[in-house]
């Protein structure tokens, strides 16, 4: 780790939602997530926000002090910070200041690795540089009214402002032809009547892990903040033979500002469509309670409060005292308790999946005309075919198929 940070965390007590505490190690963990060794932390209480510091001005005595005597690289807060109060404090405490919001921002960078991922990134890191554009050093002068206060430096600003714009445009038409090209392979499915399942949940719940030991995928992951970024969908079959689609998503976290929802509409696009959701919860971690909160705080904002909900309760055999989880699952419905790394409970889970997905097939016996082979090959692509028997005229067929197809289906071909 090269850089050194002081983590400045902000108690304001008409907004503070959560202990200082939590704040303070959540902070801390975003701080190592980007490589910066945090040194120490100061706890600034206030009433409502100075408009020039944010903080009082005690406060900043003490943070100019305190980076007098041990130099540090930068200085976090836990709190956005307007641009003035940003500008007015690297001045003041001789170091580079930033807010929580241009940290994330950070690590979204590091962890991008697909186009798409890497669009919704930028898109983010400008719309957050857009208001903040002015003052920002010599080359980007402040704007000012009166006399003497029109020159070069208002030129170069406008001209940045205009190439951001111009940038924050084209991101978005580029999204907007990814959306486009997913809402095609959405219809693709639901045309097809697989299932949609969507693995959501606080930043290192272990979604990443679920998904790669449900399907064998090879989703990156590692003990860390927003390791993925970029989702991922990967087809299984169920121990009732449905196939479904098992898709990870970014996580979620406490305050996730709104405009990152916003950046990566087209990702989270894949949850407003789920069939199910399946809510993974680190019951490990001492604050998971709060980060259930925060959750639900973000899905309600993505408008999906009527898609059904399995509660997972991950990462069991890091629990010394397995005897909490009934109390845990006697709060939440629809719940079971498995740890995805050692795939205990596994199998529980995908009968709780099945057992929700069990009203959408249904059970039929029909005889297809010799000459229709492609009406064959829908039972086996979409359904599953128990038994198969062939006459001089027709094919007789048992198979399990989702609701929708039979109705399409069924009518023509019932024996």
């Amino acid at each position: 780790m090269d850089e050194k940070a002081l983590l400045v965390i902000i108690d304001e007590k008409r907004k503070s939602t959560w202990p200082v505490e939590d704040v303070r190690d959540e902070l801390k963990e975003l701080v190592i997530a980007c490589q910066v060794e945090p040194l120490n932390s100061i706890v600034c209480r206030m009433d409502k926000p100075s408009p020039a510091f944010l903080i009082g001005s005690g406060k900043v005595e003490e943070i100019v002090h305190f980076c007098q005597a041990i130099p540090v690289d930068v200085v976090i807060f836990s709190c956005d910070l307007k641009g003035s109060q940003q500008r007015n404090l690297e001045k003041a405490v001789n170091a580079k200041v930033i807010d929580r919001t241009q940290l994330i921002l950070d690590i979204f960078a590091r962890r991008a690795t697909s186009n798409e991922g890497k669009m919704q990134v930028e898109l983010a890191q400008l719309e957050y540089l857009l208001p903040r554009l002015v003052g920002k050093g010599v080359e980007l002068s402040r704007l000012g009214g009166g006399i003497g206060t029109l020159g070069p430096g208002e030129t170069k600003l406008e001209t940045d402002r205009r190439r951001i714009l111009s940038r924050i445009d084209k991101l978005k038409n580029a999204l907007k032809d990814v959306g486009l090209d997913r809402a095609l392979k959405r219809k693709k499915r639901k045309d097809q009547q697989i299932p949609l399942i969507s693995l959501v949940g606080y930043t290192n719940a272990g979604k990443s892990t679920l998904l790669n030991t449900l399907t064998q995928a090879a989703q990156r992951t590692q003990d860390g903040l927003f390791t993925t970024l970029d989702s991922l969908s990967r087809q299984m079959i169920l121990p009732n033979n449905q196939k479904i689609i098992v898709s990870d998503t970014v996580g979620f976290m406490h305050d996730l500002p709104h405009h990152l929802i916003e950046s990566f509409k087209a990702t989270l696009e894949e949850v407003r469509e789920a069939d199910i959701l399946l809510n993974v919860l680190d019951v490990s971690h001492p604050h998971f309670r709060s980060f259930q909160e925060s959750v639900c705080s973000v899905l309600k904002e993505l408008e999906v409060s009527e898609t059904p909900i399995i509660t997972v309760f991950n990462k069991i055999d890091k629990l010394e005292d397995l005897s909490v989880l009934e109390d845990l699952q006697e709060d939440f419905d629809s719940s079971v308790a498995i740890s995805a790394l050692t795939g205990a409970n596994l199998p529980l889970l995908l009968e709780k999946i099945s057992a929700f997905l069990e009203p959408n097939l249904v059970d039929i016996a029909v005889k297809i005309p010799i000459d229709r082979m492609d009406l064959v090959n829908m039972l086996h692509t979409q359904g599953k075919v128990h038994s198969i028997k062939y006459f001089s005229k027709h094919i007789r067929i048992l198979a399990t198929i989702p609701l929708q197809m039979d109705r399409k289906f069924y009518l023509d071909f019932h024996a």
